[in-house]
C-alpha cells in the first residue's frame, strides 16, 4: 500500500490547501492513505480527521519541527505536549528527538540534504542519533538532494520514507512510501517502519494535473 507521509494543508497556515482537496487528490491518484504534518503543531491538523473520515480514506497525523538544525517529521505523539520549549522554531533537535522518543513516537529527519541556510543538517546528518528512518524522497526536493538522502540512509542503514511535502494540490502524491505490511492506524504505520517494512519511491501513480 502507498501513502504520502508529508503532507501540509491550510492549517500550516503557509498555504491555502483545502484538506478535502488533498483527499480528494490522493484518491484519485490511488494512495491509499495520506499523513498530515503541519507545522509545529500535531493538534493543529485535528479538523482534517473529519474530513477524511466523511471520505472514507485513511489518514494519519504527525507534526513537523523545526529544530536549529532542520526540519523533523514526528509521528506517534497524541498532543502538543512534546513541545516543551514554549516556541515553535530552533528547538534543539537532540533534546527534541529525546522528548519524542520519550512520548513512544519516532522521528524522521525531513528533506536533510535541502540546503536553506544556516539551518539544514546536509552531511552532518550522518551524526545524529535517536532517529528511526530518514526522509530520502521529498516531492519539494531537487533530485540531486533525494540522491544523497538515499545514499545516506543506506550508509546509515535506515528505512526511507518519501512524502510529497505538498503545500498546493498538484503537488500531492509526487513521491511516497510503499509499505509491505497493512497501515490502518499510527501504530501499524510505525511498526512497519521500525520492521523496515517500507520503500520510498517517486511515487508511480502521480501524475501532474493538465
Amino acid at each position: 500500500m502507498w501513502i504520502d507521509t508529508h503532507c501540509h494543508t491550510k492549517y500550516s497556515y503557509d498555504n491555502w490547501l483545502e484538506p478535502v482537496a488533498l483527499i480528494r487528490r490522493a484518491k484519485a491518484l490511488g494512495l491509499d492513505g495520506v499523513v498530515i504534518t503541519e507545522h509545529y503543531s500535531y493538534e493543529a491538523s485535528e479538523p482534517v480527521e473529519a474530513v477524511a473520515r466523511d471520505e472514507g480514506f485513511l489518514l494519519l497525523r504527525g507534526v513537523e519541527i523545526a529544530t536549529e538544525r532542520g526540519h523533523m517529521l514526528a509521528y506517534g505523539i497524541e498532543d502538543d505536549s512534546w513541545n516543551i520549549w514554549g516556541r515553535d522554531n530552533y528547538l534543539p533537535m537532540a533534546a527534541v528527538i529525546e522528548r519524542i522518543a520519550g512520548l513512544g513516537g519516532i522521528c524522521v529527519p525531513a528533506h536533510p540534504f535541502r540546503d536553506v541556510g544556516m539551518c539544514c543538517l546536509l552531511e552532518e546528518l550522518l551524526d545524529v542519533t535517536g532517529i528511526t528512518a530518514v526522509e530520502t524522497h521529498n516531492g519539494h526536493n531537487q533530485d540531486a538532494d533525494n540522491e544523497l538522502a538515499i545514499r545516506a540512509a543506506q550508509h546509515m542503514d535506515l528505512p526511507a520514507l518519501g512524502g510529497s511535502d505538498c503545500h498546493k494540490v498538484s503537488a500531492v502524491g509526487r513521491c511516497a512510501t510503499e509499505f509491505l505490511q497493512p497501515v490502518h492506524d499510527m501504530a501499524s504505520f510505525i511498526a512497519a517502519i521500525r520492521a523496515g517494512a517500507c520503500r520510498a519511491s517517486y511515487y508511480p501513480g502521480y501524475l501532474a494535473p493538465a
